[in-house]
């Protein structure tokens, strides 16, 4: 970020020619001294507020810069452990539900390194996508695998999570692979299929850890 210059002795001289001008064309133009200076006063005020405004928007300018250039840092190394908690999460899944004592230990383990991995997730603003049953059709977030029809999901929302996504600082790294309610499903007939609005990036995050 350029540090923004301190003005020289030249251009101080000049706005102080142009205020002593500024406050004799007052004068010429009938002002009294005091209206004058009030007149002075604002355009001293006018800039001031504009310094303070495009500061502000240097400052902005710079965190978003910074924020981008941390999320393309980690992004790959952020794709990379995705695979690890996709194992995790396969490995849950096929454990037997009647686990005896020494499979019961092993699928808490499991449990626990996943719950410690997603939590690092959200410490470094990696935050899993999962979009539960009824939540509607948002292809920044969600990758839209097949439809299928529905009693219970109205056409256009999601029916089924397939696979998590993920987001890094509001980004997408992975959208989450979803089934989604065919056109006509839900209790009501005739709803419209699934949009692809051009809107800003929504959708709720998964952040059980």
């Amino acid at each position: 970020m350029n540090e923004p210059e301190n003005p020289t002795s030249e251009e101080l001289a000049a706005d102080i020619a142009e205020s002593e001008a500024n406050a004799e064309a007052g004068l010429d133009d009938g002002l009294g001294p005091i209206d004058a200076l009030i007149a002075e006063r604002d355009q001293w005020k006018d800039r001031a507020l504009r310094a303070v405004a495009e500061a502000e928007n240097t400052k902005k300018r710079a965190e978003t810069q910074n924020n981008d250039a941390r999320a393309y840092a980690i992004q790959k190394f952020a794709r990379d452990l995705l695979g690890v908690a996709d194992n995790l999460e396969r490995a849950l899944q096929a454990a037997p539900k009647n686990a005896d004592a020494g499979e019961a230990g092993l699928v808490t383990g499991l449990e626990l390194t996943q719950k410690s991995l997603l939590q690092a997730f959200e410490n470094n603003n990696l935050r899993r996508v999962a979009p539960e049953p009824g939540e509607a059709f948002d292809p920044h977030l969600h990758q839209a695998m097949m439809e299928q029809p529905s009693d219970t999901v109205q056409g256009g929302q999601v029916l089924q999570t397939l696979q998590a996504g993920y987001a890094l600082f509001g980004r997408t790294v992975r959208p989450a692979m979803v089934v989604v309610a065919a056109k006509g499903s839900g209790a009501a007939a005739g709803n419209a299929a699934y949009a692809q609005p051009q809107s800003q990036p929504g959708g709720n995050f998964d952040q059980k850890s």
